[in-house]
C-alpha cells in the first residue's frame, strides 16, 4: 500500500456541524496597522464517569468522546475489561458522560490531585505512578528511516497549528505510516484523544510509535506507557523524571527530532540505524514547526 506524503490524509476531520476550532480576531500589529488573525478556541468540557463528576478540562472542543474515554483510561478509572455501555455528549451543557456496566466510585482517588507540567494545566488524580508497577513494554525495533520520514511528513502537515499556533499535535503511527492525528491546547489532551480513539476502534498498541510536539515529561511518558505504546518521539526536549520512568518501563524515548538529528535517551539498543543522517534533507525553514511547548 502506497503511503501518502501528505499527513492531512490521516487527520480525522471534525464531524459535520461541529463547532469551529478557530475564530478570527481583530487587532493591531507592531506598526499600529489593523490586522486580523485566527486564534484557537478554548472551551470547558466536564467529564462524568457514570454519575460521578471527574474533571473539567480546557480543550478546543473536538472529539469530546475520545477525550473523555482516553482521559479516564489513562487515569486508571476505566479498566481494560470494563464494558462501556454508552458515551453521551451534550454540546449545550459541555459535558460528556461515560457509562459502564461496573459501578464506579473514585471519591478517595479524586481527593489527591497532581498538577502536571502539561500546558492547559494537566491533572493526574491519585498516585502518579499507579498502574505502572507491572508495566514492561515490548522491545520493538525502530528503524531510523521511519523516524526521519515521519518527522518530514508531520512537519509539512496542514493543521490548526499552522493556521493559528498555540496548539500541540500528537500522531499515532505504525512504522512510518501515520494512523491518526489529534491536536489540542494541551499535549495531554491530544494524547488522551489518541487513547480514546484506540479504545473506541480496538486498535492495538504493541507495534505503534507515538509522536508529540510537546516536551517529554513524566506525564507524557506515563500516559504512553499506560497505553502500552513502546516508542515515544518528539521534536521537543526531555525532563529527567520522564527519562527515568521510560528506562524503568522499557519505553524507547526519542527527542529533539528535527531534520537530520535526534537524541535517544532510552532504548538505544532498539534503534536500527538503516540510513545515513547525512543523506537526510536538512529541515527547510519554511516547513519548520516549532513546538508549542519548548
Amino acid at each position: 500500500m502506497a503511503i501518502s506524503d501528505d499527513l492531512s490524509d490521516y487527520i480525522i476531520a471534525p464531524e459535520p456541524g461541529a463547532a469551529r476550532l478557530t475564530r478570527a480576531v481583530e487587532g493591531f500589529d507592531q506598526n499600529g496597522q489593523a490586522t486580523q488573525i485566527s486564534v484557537v478556541e478554548e472551551r470547558p468540557l466536564t467529564i462524568f464517569l457514570n454519575s460521578q463528576e471527574i474533571v473539567t478540562a480546557m480543550t478546543i472542543g473536538d472529539y469530546p468522546e475520545y477525550l473523555a474515554l482516553g482521559f479516564l483510561r489513562n487515569q486508571g478509572m476505566l479498566l481494560p475489561d470494563d464494558q462501556i455501555t454508552g458515551t453521551d455528549y451534550d454540546d449545550d451543557l459541555e459535558t460528556v458522560v461515560v457509562r459502564t456496566e461496573r459501578e464506579t466510585s473514585y471519591e478517595e482517588k479524586l481527593k489527591k490531585k497532581t498538577r502536571t507540567s502539561g500546558c492547559a494545566v494537566g491533572t493526574v488524580f491519585g498516585d502518579m505512578m499507579e498502574g505502572l508497577e507491572d508495566v514492561r513494554l515490548p522491545a520493538v525495533s525502530v528503524r531510523t528511516s521511519w523516524l526521519y520520514d515521519l518527522s518530514a511528513k508531520i512537519n509539512r502537515t496542514p493543521s490548526l497549528y499552522l493556521e493559528a499556533g498555540a496548539i500541540h499535535g500528537t500522531v499515532l503511527c505504525r512504522e512510518n505510516r501515520p494512523l491518526v492525528y489529534m491536536e489540542d491546547v494541551g499535549r495531554h489532551n491530544a494524547v488522551d484523544k489518541i487513547a480514546g480513539w484506540m479504545l473506541s476502534t480496538g486498535e492495538g498498541a504493541s507495534d505503534k510509535i507515538l509522536y508529540t510536539t510537546g516536551r517529554l515529561t513524566s506525564e507524557m511518558v506515563i500516559k504512553t506507557a499506560m497505553m502500552g505504546i513502546p516508542v515515544l518521539a518528539s521534536r521537543s526536549g526531555f525532563t529527567a523524571w520522564g527519562v527515568e520512568i521510560a528506562r524503568e518501563v522499557g519505553l524507547t524515548l526519542i527527542g529533539r527530532m528535527r531534520g537530520q538529528r535526534f537524541v535517544c535517551l532510552s532504548g538505544e539498543d532498539r534503534l536500527v540505524r538503516d540510513v545515513d543522517p547525512a543523506s537526510v534533507p536538512v529541515e527547510d525553514k519554511k516547513h519548520r514547526r516549532k513546538s508549542a511547548g519548548e
